[in-house]
């Protein structure tokens, strides 16, 4: 169902992609928007527990693009050198494909406490617990990885 990566030689491995998954703080989540055109979105986002979460509010287009169609993708950058010199950049970005589901119960406050822990993780445990009370009006959505890849400029292989 998904496609092998074309350029093999330059697949991250398990390890250095998960890496990339944990260090980076912002991707992009593509889905079917309105009118069968695709809808891209920059967002914050935790990987945790081989899944990605993200906070949305409980109404807008990305949570009705998701709701009609869960299938998404989501892409992250993680370096991007220019190097003009040799005409190219050198890169290292990974790209997952799965389902988007709204979280609820204990997942959802768990979701919530690693995206605090890595967005605010120097503030005192009391506040953090608070702000997590106080988005109560704040859906987690996660997505459910079916297929992840990862690649980097053949300078890093």
């Amino acid at each position: 169902m998904f496609r092998e990566m074309r350029r093999n030689k330059q697949l991250l491995s398990e390890e250095a992609l998960n890496a990339v998954m944990e260090r980076c703080t912002n991707g992009i989540l593509a889905c079917l928007g309105d009118g069968g055109y695709p809808y891209a979105v920059p967002l914050n986002y935790v990987y945790h527990n081989e899944k990605i979460y993200f906070h949305c509010a409980k109404s807008g287009h990305k949570l009705d693009a998701i709701m009609a169609e869960p299938k998404v993708s989501f892409a992250v950058v993680d370096e991007d050198t220019i190097v003009s010199s040799e005409y190219t950049s050198y890169f290292r970005s990974a790209i997952a494909f799965g389902k988007a589901r709204i979280v609820e119960g204990d997942e959802w406050f768990e979701a919530f406490k690693v995206l605090v822990d890595k967005y605010s993780g120097d503030q005192p445990e009391a506040a953090k617990i608070s702000e997590i009370e106080a988005c109560k009006r704040s859906h987690i959505i996660a997505i459910d990885v079916e297929h992840i890849t990862g690649k980097q400029a053949k300078e890093y292989v």
